[in-house]
């Protein structure tokens, strides 16, 4: 995995490396089982802080992305718990929502970006759907 940090963003190294490790899970780059870098590993690879990385993966573990495991490090396994996500989805959603309300961004634009950004992850919700789709 090439995670590539903005040292010059406002936005956290930590919650960069997050973000960037959920689109990998997305978009099938780490599957399932699938063993992350150790924290020593990442950080060197990055040029960052341990502390920084062992941040990342404990938020990460919070929300049910992955396992950290004593032997095998950080492990993809996510939580099946729809319920806490589509919980998390709403929160950050209406923020992100009243920002772009504020911003004049209308109900179509945000629809029409949903759906081009939901149509980048082959995850297997998504193949799943497609499947119901085509059954039909």
């Amino acid at each position: 995995m090439i995670v590539e940090v903005d040292f010059n963003s406002d936005e956290a190294i930590y919650i960069q490396l997050r973000n960037q490790i959920i689109v990998g899970i997305a978009c099938d780059e780490f599957r399932e089982g699938d063993c992350l870098p150790s924290v020593r590993q990442m950080a060197d690879e990055i040029g960052i802080n341990m502390h920084t990385v062992n941040k990342a993966y404990s938020v990460l573990r919070q929300e049910g992305f992955i396992k950290l495991d004593r032997r095998r490090g950080a492990v993809v396994d996510v939580d099946p718990d729809k319920k806490r996500m589509l919980d998390l989805i709403r929160h950050d959603l209406g923020v992100l929502l009243a920002a772009g309300s504020c911003k004049n961004i209308t109900r179509e634009e945000i629809h029409r970006m949903v759906d081009e950004i939901y149509d980048t992850f082959p995850c297997q919700c998504r193949k799943s759907e497609d499947r119901e789709e085509r059954s039909k």
